[in-house]
């Protein structure tokens, strides 16, 4: 369907979210890196994790005071090849950015490196870490926890978080192979971006307490909250589907995110104590970086990646389809598309970003005013 919502140039929504940031207590070369990774998923046409959530996951946190704006990172504990971190419940994107960094340098001199982070926040996409390593060659991989949504396969209570198991691999196209997907069938922001639209969430992908199939966006939102809905995992309810394949690997991102630095788990990442009570979410990350040079070299690597990709495009089409796609190629061609316009942006969007100028008072006017 073609685009009805108005744009906004990435330069004008880009300072405006550092701007924002800034006036809400964040470090502006902090607020330049936050601000560039909600618009990398705008960018790739991930809107789920975009400015959608700049005010609602991001600065409304820092009001109530579960995401402190300044992000004091601890090194607990680094080896030639290793980095653990403590976000001390700063800006997961800040943390994950200079992991990334000295990951980089690592892997670069000893041709593997590997890090954790915890009592961190939400650090955005996790393909924007990966990507990190990808554009200079190296595989980049990483997970997230997060707030307690999936329910175990043959479960109804939300035990584990969507937790993304993301790959970047570099190869000799214009864009690398990114698989940047949760491990649960549908992802809450998806959900929240649904509720902001006014429409349902497909059914099969999240589950009441009685085990019932839910589809009523905000009300799923509010009963993920109240720990009374669950996501199913990737492949859905039972064995006859593969569901537990999704909760297996759900489970190796909670034990690498948690158990790598120390962290917290499932429950823990609530963000309420035992009173219901808001607290830190105390999130945990972890991030690895090979390079091929240290294998075979880049250039087979690349190769090899990108042969393998135009193989399974050029293979043979279901009846009805034209286009088969590897991951990350979707995501290239929204940028394509989205380059010289900017960022789209629906009436709820629209309506936050006026709030939080009048709010502060940034010298902003927007096209769609």
């Amino acid at each position: 369907m073609p685009e009805t919502r108005p744009y906004i140039p990435w330069e004008t929504i880009g300072a405006f979210m550092k701007d924002a940031f800034v006036a809400y207590g964040v470090p502006a070369e902090d607020a330049e890196i936050c601000a560039d990774v909600l618009m990398e998923s705008d960018r790739r046409g991930i809107e789920s994790h975009g400015c959608n959530r700049f005010k609602p996951i991001y600065l409304d946190r820092i009001k109530n005071g579960t995401l402190l704006p300044v992000t004091e990172i601890e090194i607990l504990k680094e080896t030639p090849t290793t980095l653990v971190m403590d976000a001390h419940d700063g800006m997961g994107m800040v943390a994950s950015h200079k992991m990334m960094q000295r990951l980089i340098e690592k892997a670069k001199q000893y041709g593997m490196a590997g890090g954790a982070i915890r009592n961190s926040t939400h650090y955005g996409i996790a393909g924007y870490w990966t990507n990190m390593a990808s554009k200079e060659g190296l595989i980049g991989i990483s997970g997230t926890n997060a707030r307690p949504s999936i329910a175990p396969t043959f479960g109804v209570e939300n035990m584990l978080g969507t937790n993304p198991l993301t790959f970047s691999l570099p190869t000799d196209e214009e864009f690398p192979f990114c698989i940047d997907c949760a491990t649960s069938i549908m992802q809450r922001g998806k959900v929240e971006y649904y509720a902001r639209q006014g429409k349902d969430t497909p059914p099969g992908t999240v589950i009441s307490q009685d085990g019932e199939t839910l589809t009523d966006s905000s009300q799923i939102l509010e009963m993920l909250s109240a720990g009374t809905a669950s996501f199913e995992p990737l492949g859905g309810k039972g064995d006859e589907l593969a569901g537990y394949k999704g909760y297996g690997y759900a489970t190796v991102v909670e034990i690498l995110s948690a158990a790598l630095a120390g962290g917290s788990y499932m429950k823990g990442l609530s963000g309420k104590d035992a009173d219901g009570n808001k607290q830190m979410y105390h999130l945990g990350h972890f991030f690895f970086v090979v390079d091929p040079v240290a294998f075979m070299g880049l250039d087979t690597f690349r190769k090899i990646a990108g042969d393998i990709c135009r193989q399974l495009r050029a293979s043979k089409k279901m009846p009805g389809y034209d286009r088969i796609y590897t991951a990350g190629e979707k995501e290239y061609e929204a940028w394509l598309d989205r380059r010289d316009k900017g960022v789209p942006v629906g009436e709820s969007v629209q309506r936050d970003l006026i709030a939080i100028r009048d709010e502060k008072n940034l010298p902003y006017h927007f096209d769609f005013e």
